[in-house]
């Protein structure tokens, strides 16, 4: 056991900075299972941190080691007492019956027992990570809470409800949010989660193993699906199929879907038009980037739950200069917090002054001409390189870090944006998807992107 987590320990120091292994990896206590590992923190801020940040991370040092795909790697982190306070997802597919609770296969969280899915290891107590009652609502998304709150409740009248927004605003967190409400009522209600990639996945592998009939079977008795990132199934006529045909069964059963994409319906191309139609068959809605306000509360509450009290300047100043999306919010604090904890402080005016130097700027204009630039710069390319129709792997990576920073940070439209690159805005749809999708894993790419990204929205003014 000990060796094999010190051989994950080496490839966590490749993956990670020296001082983040040194604060947040050296103290952890481990016990390495066939498919997966027990870690206890010395702390619940630490715990905390390491289910937000570092769960993907963890499962790509593990998989080698273990012998299994990263995303089958369970990860259950305790606090010194061993309470459980994160939740991995697991692969494990077996016909052994389950306990009444909440279990994750591979990011479905199933809430029936009769499912045929069970964990080989200790099961986990919850698989969902947010609530209602965390999710700050204002002007920007009060229509989208509603929707979900009466997706939610057993008489409610919203049976399907499409989310759109872009990366880091919510979508995610509703999603869990309904999930874990329907599962706490302890009514019996069926609910499934899981994103269109791991749909499309185990689709493909009910193909290969010819059990196309066991993988309808798993949604069949459902009551609610939360499918994620719906724009995955463009250009895929197959799983198009398929999901029509689950989610047809589902509603002709009376059961309620919510969908989320980062783009609207009308905005999806390369797919089948009776999908798309499913798609608004209900209320459609999408979320906003959140007001001062509310970026003020979400401070507050967000430091609440790291056990941290940010004094009122501190968060004023926060919330005036970063504009973003919540992650970039999310992602200050928690470099303020970081940085407070191993200097032995409080959180004060001058350190926050610091952190939010590397994130804010003095405002510039956002034109995509800028980003182009600062993509270029990024990356070490040049503009007629992003233009030209070279695959190369290097040129790719660019031009899909510029569409997702136009998208992001400008209004022009997908054509728009595609036409500046001598492209259509299908393509544009699949570059930005594919950042999104690297951005979320944390990935070795998606460190990258990340890097590149927040380098170039400060130097840009973004956020600022």
């Amino acid at each position: 056991m000990r060796e094999r987590w010190s051989k994950i320990s080496e490839n966590l120091k490749k993956l990670v900075e020296p001082g983040v292994f040194r604060v947040w990896i050296a103290p952890l206590k481990a016990q390495v299972f066939d498919t997966g590992l027990q870690l206890e923190a010395p702390t619940a801020f630490v715990a905390s941190w390491l289910e937000s940040k570092m769960l993907p991370t963890l499962r790509e040092a593990a998989s080698p080691v273990l012998g299994v795909e990263a995303s089958a790697v369970e990860v259950c982190i305790t606090v010194g007492s061993g309470k459980d306070v994160s939740v991995g997802e697991a692969e494990s597919l077996s016909p052994m019956p389950v306990s009444e609770g909440t279990n994750t296969v591979s990011g479905e969280r199933w809430t029936q027992a009769s499912l045929p899915f069970a964990l080989t290891h200790r099961p986990f107590s919850t698989a969902w990570r947010y609530s209602f009652a965390d999710f700050v609502v204002g002007p920007t998304n009060n229509i989208a809470v509603a929707a979900a709150r009466d997706v939610a409740d057993g008489a409610g009248c919203v049976q399907t409800l499409f989310i759109n927004s872009s990366a880091g605003l919510g979508k995610t967190h509703l999603s869990h949010a309904v999930g874990r409400s329907l599962a706490e009522e302890g009514s019996g209600v069926r609910v499934a989660y899981l994103t269109a990639e791991e749909f499309a996945s185990r689709f493909v592998a009910a193909l290969r193993s010819r059990d196309v009939e066991g993988f309808k079977a798993r949604f069949r008795d459902l009551d609610v699906l939360l499918l994620e990132d719906v724009h995955f199934f463009q250009g895929k006529e197959k799983m198009q199929e398929m999901a029509l045909a689950v989610i047809k069964g589902l509603q002709n059963r009376g059961g309620k879907v919510i969908f989320t994409s980062s783009f609207s319906p009308r905005e999806l191309q390369n797919v089948d038009s009776a999908l798309v139609s499913h798609f608004c068959s209900g209320v459609l809605t999408d979320i906003g980037i959140p007001t001062e306000e509310m970026r003020r509360d979400i401070l507050t509450r967000k430091a609440s739950n790291f056990q941290v009290l940010l004094p009122d300047n501190v968060c004023e100043l926060l919330a005036s200069h970063l504009k973003g999306d919540v992650r970039q919010l999310e992602s200050c604090l928690d470099s303020l917090v970081f940085k407070a904890r191993v200097m032995n402080c409080a959180p004060n005016l001058d350190l926050a002054m610091e952190i939010l130097a590397q994130y804010a700027k003095t405002p510039c204009r956002y034109d995509l001409q800028t980003i182009v630039r600062l993509v270029c710069e990024s990356y070490g390319l040049e503009e007629r390189q992003l233009c030209s129709r070279s695959r190369r792997k290097e040129y790719v990576l660019g031009r899909n870090t510029a569409y997702y920073l136009a998208r992001k940070h400008t209004e022009l439209t997908l054509q728009e944006i595609g036409a500046h690159f001598n492209r259509r805005h299908t393509s544009v749809i699949k570059g930005i998807t594919t950042v999104e999708r690297e951005l979320s894993r944390e990935s070795s790419l998606g460190h990258q992107i990340a890097r590149a990204v927040s380098l170039i929205e400060h130097h840009a003014g973004v956020g600022a």
